[in-house]
């Protein structure tokens, strides 16, 4: 066997490829990156659940001032509706207060009398017109949607079920029962006296 032959033999003599042995291993570096991607998206989800949070506290805190603005928006309607009315009435009190003060120094009760009714078209003129109106009463069939039946009376002017006397008035705001009327509602008219026994016996002999 000559050297050269000699020299590739101990050159080659394991049969491997100088190059294979110079290949970096692929598993290491395909956990690594791996690694990467779970903490990225653990990154993303933790970012994702603060932005949630950061839109959650803010919805809170827009309906927590839509609540509070909702509140005063009621209360001042609650205060201009009162305002309203009694701007309505007080001229009605007025007038009350000086028929009081002229009845003491009235010699005529009727004219006391007059002031009064004068003093009441007024109050029911200003209930009109914040469409407050009167339950109607006597004359009218009963409506217990309406009325309050406080009693059952003979009545030779009015038929059974219609009511024959009006106890304290009701009123209505619009389609809205304020406070139904108490009345008395007409069983119609006495029932004729029974005749006594023996006349009744007489009759029949």
């Amino acid at each position: 066997m000559s050297e050269s032959d000699e020299a590739d033999k101990k050159e080659g003599g394991n049969g491997a490829d100088p190059a294979e042995g110079k290949e970096a291993p692929t598993e290491p570096v395909a956990e690594g990156e791996a690694a990467a991607q779970e903490v990225d998206q653990v990154a993303l989800a933790k970012a994702e659940a603060q932005r949630f949070r950061d839109q959650l506290m803010r919805t809170a805190a827009d309906f927590d001032n839509f609540r509070k603005r909702s509140r005063r928006d009621q209360e001042d309607a609650t205060r201009k509706g009162k305002e309203s009315a009694l701007k309505e009435l007080l001229p009605v009190f007025d007038n009350l207060e000086r028929a009081i003060q002229s009845s003491e120094k009235a010699p005529d009760v009727k004219a006391v009398v007059e002031g009064l009714k004068l003093v009441m078209r007024q109050f029911t003129q200003s209930t009109e017109k914040m469409g407050i109106k009167r339950v109607p009463t006597v004359g009218h069939p009963f409506d217990p949607t309406l009325h309050e039946a406080i009693q059952h009376v003979e009545s030779t002017e009015h038929a059974a079920g219609v009511v024959a006397l009006e106890v304290q008035a009701g009123y209505q705001l619009g389609d809205t029962l304020l406070r139904a009327a108490m009345v008395a509602v007409s069983k119609g008219p006495p029932q004729a006296a029974s005749a006594p026994e023996g006349e009744d016996a007489a009759e029949g002999s």
